[in-house]
């Protein structure tokens, strides 16, 4: 991934907390059948490993998780927020008019050798991390408890556990930080206009934080 060194993140903190924040991973691997890629919901266990683990599953019946088993590295993409910004947004478009529409983003790439896993245990308590993450926030969760054990089983005897040592990775946060003082304003006061089409005042925020990290750095 190209990340201009304004762009780049090395808080290894920052990244695993994207992924909680955006848990569905592309995973990209390259074998017998080319190239393949699976949108595929991941827990990040940062106090395992020097970068972390990252544990998921697959439907048996999905062909790329047979590629698994013989796939020496894979990656995994995490896309975080988004959104376009227009050039109308900065001010000095109407100095000189030397300014370009761009999409500001975060990512993180995680590259590292993936295991498969077919032990029940695993799958189960897999599956309960993922659910934990995502249901804890509301306030009725939903249990694995509250589903009959039998049909369970029968549903895990039909997945594949995927787990990945992340050996390399990448951050990358796009959010206007090339752009002058100026111009980051009309950024971040375009994004959180009420009758702008672009509206995105979470992105707003983002470029907003990012700005005030890089002035007191």
């Amino acid at each position: 991934m190209y990340i201009p060194s304004a762009f780049r993140e090395k808080r290894v903190d920052q990244m695993h907390g994207l992924i909680r924040a955006h848990p569905l991973g592309l995973l990209v691997t390259h074998g017998p059948q080319g190239l393949q890629a699976s949108p595929v919901p991941f827990v990040i266990y940062s106090e395992e490993g020097q970068r972390g683990v990252l544990r998921a599953h697959l439907a048996k019946a999905n062909p790329h998780g047979k590629e698994l088993v013989e796939c020496l590295e894979c990656l995994v993409v995490f896309q975080g927020l988004e959104g376009y910004i227009t050039p109308s947004w900065y001010p000095t478009k109407s100095i000189n008019g030397k300014v370009v529409p761009t999409w500001n983003y975060a990512t993180v790439h995680a590259w590292g050798k993936p295991e498969t896993v077919a032990d029940d245990g695993w799958l189960s308590r897999q599956i309960d991390d993922l659910t934990r993450l995502h249901e804890g926030r509301r306030p009725l969760p939903w249990s694995t408890e509250d589903a009959p054990a039998d049909f369970l089983a029968a549903q895990r005897r039909a997945l594949i556990g995927i787990e990945i040592h992340i050996c390399r990775i990448e951050g990358k946060w796009k959010m206007s930080q090339n752009r002058n003082d100026v111009d980051r304003v009309g950024v971040i006061d375009g994004l959180r206009a009420d009758d702008d089409p672009h509206r995105h005042p979470l992105l707003a925020d983002l470029v907003e934080s990012r700005s005030r990290r890089q002035a007191e750095a």
